[in-house]
């Protein structure tokens, strides 16, 4: 395929978005100039962790061998040195999401998991308490389900879908419908409506942009559930007392930050290794001052505390949302390095970068979506394409999809993998630790998953494909610093992988009937032209040029022969 007329068509469409045309370095200059060991690698799985500058690290390795940063809970100058770092490191994290320093704070912790966690033990759940999350969660937002019920609060499950509405209707609640699933509860108390009072607290969380499809949701969801949740539950119980919204931006932020000024949310949490790739081991909980006001802490430590004694049950914390959250000491010097990930943010822009990622990944959709057999059925299974703008504005910068064979069968989602990483391309199967969304796209039913599990399915295993459906999905994702050509590499993998080594196999065009019975009498007429044998996992696999086909494909004792002729121990 002619890669230069592809782009061609490409930039005709996206050109306007691709590349960073106004940015001080375009695409090409970038990779050029920064992501110099990425020759020969196609990396696709900025979902998963997205990629440090080469300069980058260059400026944080001059920041920290020319400045002296001490442990911040001191009074010398190094100590004050820090302090000052961390505190323009957390107004930078405030900008970042466009949230005022007076109605917001920011608690650093060791990362987006953490800040979720800390969100789940220290929320002043009761028995009068409801958690409610969409389906489409990371399994760290299902945790906090733990602590909610381990209080005596409900925890529901909830598909959100478009309404029928007054097309007239300015009222965000009136295009949202909720849908509960099965309620939890795990103690045996149950509140009647007359228990419900107006100080029970209760949590809605959800992402920004799921992290299995790519769906964003409309952020329009933090005012509804705030301000219209009687309406928009319909008058359930659980509807009742006061309602707290969590987003988890962890993913949805590297392109699209959620706007603080306008969606009122209380907990956002992200990851700064998401954003520019280092450092791991950091994130961020930006809570509301009046939500912090709530939050019940146990444990105290070392910077949490104002004073404590010894010997008796006398403890005074500080009153300081940061410092009251904050554990022990701050990783300052990650803290230290994130001023430099954000320079590259704001120098790129988020816009340009959402448009750019954005063009990528509506590219590969595109494409994927038209491939198919020489029969007229799709090749590809996508996943998430939002069926309402009402509800999800638009598509984040990732692909998800299955694979089919021309029978109609799936190919395994790990078997892409391998063949991927042969290629030379990084990408990500599974579930992507995001079991809700999993199961809603995938249409697995609970007795699907419970069958899955019994038959030994475990997260990041090798059972791709059980009872005929597959466990998982393929997904590619795109950052900052992606490109039109790793793009292309991958469909072009596809291409030759999937679709036309089907399309022009003698195998799948022409049968081959062999003799059931008396075959070691008939000599053979067929043979594989070429066959790689890989008998032990990460070993080098053996190469022959000719192998005789029976019935069930091949002598056991050939087998066994070649093997032992390549000194393999059977």
């Amino acid at each position: 395929m002619n890669t230069e007329s592809d782009k061609d068509r490409f930039l005709k469409e996206f050109g306007d978005d691709y590349g960073y045309p106004k940015a001080p370095k375009n695409i090409d200059e970038i990779r050029a100039t920064e992501f110099k060991r990425l020759d020969g690698t196609v990396y696709l799985d900025h979902a998963g962790a997205s990629l440090y500058s080469e300069l980058q690290m260059e400026a944080i390795l001059k920041d920290l061998t020319t400045n002296v940063y001490g442990n911040p809970h001191s009074q010398t100058d190094s100590s004050l040195a820090t302090s000052n770092i961390v505190g323009e490191a957390r107004q930078q994290v405030l900008n970042f999401c466009n949230a005022s320093p007076w109605e917001y704070k920011c608690i650093f912790t060791s990362g987006a998991t953490a800040a979720l966690k800390l969100v789940g033990e220290t929320f002043p759940w009761s028995s009068q308490s409801s958690f409610m999350y969409t389906m489409e969660n990371h399994n760290s937002v299902l945790g906090i389900r733990e602590y909610a019920l381990s209080q005596g609060a409900a925890a529901i499950a909830v598909d959100i879908e478009e309404a029928a509405h007054d097309s007239g209707s300015t009222n965000p609640a009136s295009s949202h419908k909720v849908l509960q699933h099965q309620m939890q509860r795990r103690s045996e108390a149950r509140v009647v409506d007359e228990e419900l009072i107006g100080d029970a607290y209760n949590l809605f969380a959800f992402p920004s942009e799921c992290n299995f499809s790519g769906v964003r949701f409309n952020l329009d969801l933090v005012k509804v559930i705030k301000q219209d949740s009687e309406r928009i539950l319909e008058g359930s119980s659980y509807c009742k007392g006061c309602w707290m919204v969590l987003i988890d931006a962890a993913k949805g932020s590297a392109t699209e930050p959620p706007d603080l000024s306008k969606y009122k949310a209380d907990f956002v949490v992200i990851s700064f290794y998401k954003l520019f790739g280092y450092p791991t081991g950091l994130g961020a909980l930006i809570v509301r001052n009046e939500a912090a006001k709530l939050l019940k802490k146990t444990y105290f430590s070392g910077g949490t505390v104002a004073a404590s004694i010894a010997d008796i049950d006398f403890v005074k914390q500080r009153e300081g949302a940061e410092e009251l959250f904050e554990d022990g000491t701050l990783s300052f010097l990650s803290i230290a390095s994130i001023h430099h990930g954000f320079k590259i943010l704001n120098t790129l822009t988020i816009s340009a970068i959402s448009r750019h990622t954005a063009s990528l990944a509506t590219y590969v959709r595109s494409m994927l979506s038209s491939l198919t057999y020489e029969n007229g059925d799709s090749i590809c299974t996508l996943y998430g394409v939002p069926k309402s703008k009402l509800l999800c504005k638009e598509m984040g910068p990732i692909v998800s999809f299955n694979l089919t064979r021309p029978d109609g069968s799936w190919f395994g989602y790990r078997e892409v993998e391998k063949l991927a990483s042969l290629s030379g391309i990084q990408l990500r199967t599974g579930c992507f630790c995001n079991p809700g969304a999993c199961a809603k796209y995938l249409r697995l039913s609970h007795g699907d998953l419970l069958s899955n599990i019994e038959a030994g399915h475990i997260c990041w295993d090798d059972n791709d494909i059980l009872h005929g459906k597959p466990t998982g999905a393929v997904r590619v994702s795109f950052g900052y610093m992606s490109t039109f050509e790793e793009a292309r590499k991958f469909l072009n993998f596809i291409e030759r992988s999937f679709v036309l080594s089907l399309s022009h196999s003698p195998l799948r065009t022409k049968y081959i009937h062999l003799p059931t019975e008396g075959f070691e009498r008939a000599p053979s007429r067929y043979y594989l032209r070429s066959i790689t044998v890989y008998p032990i996992k990460s070993c080098a696999g053996f190469k022959v040029d000719s192998w005789p086909l029976s019935s069930t494909g091949s002598h056991l004792a050939a087998i066994r022969s070649r093997m032992a002729s390549q000194k393999y121990e059977w």
